[in-house]
């Protein structure tokens, strides 16, 4: 069978157990089997739980459960809640300062706990009600929190970071904190978009109001006191020391991914013991609960993806295809948005999870010959992964917002996050026009990487 004829069986054995609504894991593990029993020699069988275990045996993958129970615990309490209050305390007299206190709540909460899904539980049960009470357009409210959420994947500890690290063969330090430019790149313009809505829907309310004397919370101003203000405070400033604490331990040397990931769950259970009297074995129970579920779902899925990623480098698919690729001859931009149009089509499709462990043996390769940095592809990579949580039709935060908000209609919350997509992509341009955005600090930090040949 030709080279052309084997990838393109490959491929289309892979849709049709995806779409046959198969899980991620058996699918792809059942496409690497079937492959291995007719394509690879006969020994090959015998061998399937020793590669999944040898490719597995990363002691940066043991980070992921660990900073799995560390989001589970932090998501699990009232921190978002208490995070979301105080920064709305603080921001009020800002203009729109309800949508930008969401925005800077879920970047905090997101870099603490290293979860979209959660991020968005957590902050959006207490951040959707008030803004909606406060005068704000469903669509909107739904939006901003669903967008806020997406940083769960960009923002360090990212569990996608760790996978693109493990199947990129690069420096998680060094992702982490090319992560952290663009983060903050995406807050400003989220930011800057909820101020600019907030006075598109004052001056409707404005204008609705001398029409008709038809009164909205939004021409409503709220005011706290300075007491007010600090009493928020203690609730929030511990998880925030945490926060600083892991970053200082993982950026200054002091400990591993895997010590660090380590350290931050225990002290976030100490933290959660301390200032919400979570230490009972009942109120444990749910946070270890989901822990185990979500690491074994995930740590499956990682392990049938590499299984996947084996046969199709032992069958030499992935290098012919990148071969395929880097024959096309095409400029070196030119393949980068081919390559990225292509993740975002996937997204529609599939979690971020699975399309860095299915594409990166393909990917990668061609990108590298043609001079681009790795670790600042994959920040690109991210953010247009980051996409995919908020459209349709996996969308996973709007399924997440539709559940916390059941009477907002799916149609309005899609119609919310398009502009944050739209937000989205405009900083892959800025990032791929300054780079310097997401290579600058861990150059600073680590030194810069040889330039690329």
């Amino acid at each position: 069978m030709s080279m052309l004829s084997l990838g393109l069986l490959f491929g289309a054995a892979t849709l049709f157990l995806m779409f046959s609504g198969a899980p991620i894991a058996f699918a792809l593990g059942g496409v690497a089997t079937l492959f291995m029993y007719f394509f690879m020699p006969a020994s090959s069988l015998d061998t399937v739980t020793q590669n999944v275990y040898e490719e597995m045996s990363s002691i940066t993958l043991l980070s992921i459960p660990l900073f799995i129970l560390k989001g589970a615990a932090i998501g699990r309490s009232r921190a978002g809640q208490d995070l979301y209050a105080a920064m709305h305390a603080w921001m009020h007299k800002v203009p729109g300062g309800l949508g930008i206190a969401n925005v800077f709540a879920c970047a905090l909460f997101a870099a603490m706990a290293g979860s979209s899904p959660a991020t968005c539980s957590a902050i959006g049960s207490a951040g959707i009600p008030e803004m909606r009470r406060r005068g704000y357009s469903p669509g909107f409210a739904a939006g901003i929190i669903a967008a806020g959420g997406t940083l769960g994947i960009l923002l360090p500890p990212s569990v996608t970071m760790i996978l693109y690290a493990v199947a990129a063969e690069q420096s998680l330090g060094r992702l982490f904190l090319a992560g952290i430019g663009p983060g903050l790149l995406l807050v400003t313009l989220f930011a800057l978009y909820a101020v600019l809505n907030y006075r598109r829907e004052h001056r409707r309310a404005r204008a609705a109001f001398e029409r008709d004397g038809s009164a909205s919370a939004l021409l409503v101003d709220e005011q706290f006191s300075l007491r007010q203000k600090f009493e928020m405070l203690p609730r929030v400033v511990p998880f925030v020391l945490l926060l600083i604490g892991v970053m200082v331990a993982l950026y200054g040397g002091f400990a591993t991914p895997s010590e660090t990931a380590g350290l931050g769950a225990l002290l976030a259970l100490a933290l959660i013991a301390t200032i919400y009297g979570v230490w009972r074995l009942r109120d444990l129970a749910p946070i270890l609960g989901a822990t185990i579920r979500e690491s074994t779902m995930l740590m499956f899925i990682i392990g049938m993806s590499l299984l996947f990623s084996y046969v199709m480098s032992f069958l030499h698919i992935s290098q012919s295809m990148a071969e395929w690729i880097v024959g096309l001859q095409m400029s070196r931009w030119l393949l980068l948005a081919m390559i990225l149009a292509l993740v975002i089509v996937l997204g529609f499709f599939l979690p971020p999870v699975s399309i860095i462990l299915m594409t990166t043996p393909i990917f990668l390769p061609p990108l590298k010959a043609a001079g681009f940095d790795l670790v600042w592809f994959g920040i690109l990579m991210t953010i247009v992964m980051e996409t995919g949580l908020i459209h349709p039709p996996v969308g996973l935060n709007l399924f997440v917002i539709k559940n916390i908000a059941p009477d907002i209609p799916l149609g309005e919350i899609v119609r919310g996050v398009l502009p944050f997509v739209l937000l989205m992509l405009a900083a892959v341009v800025l990032i791929c026009l300054v780079p310097g955005i997401s290579t600058g600090l861990p150059n600073l930090v680590m030194g810069a990487l040889p330039a690329p040949h």
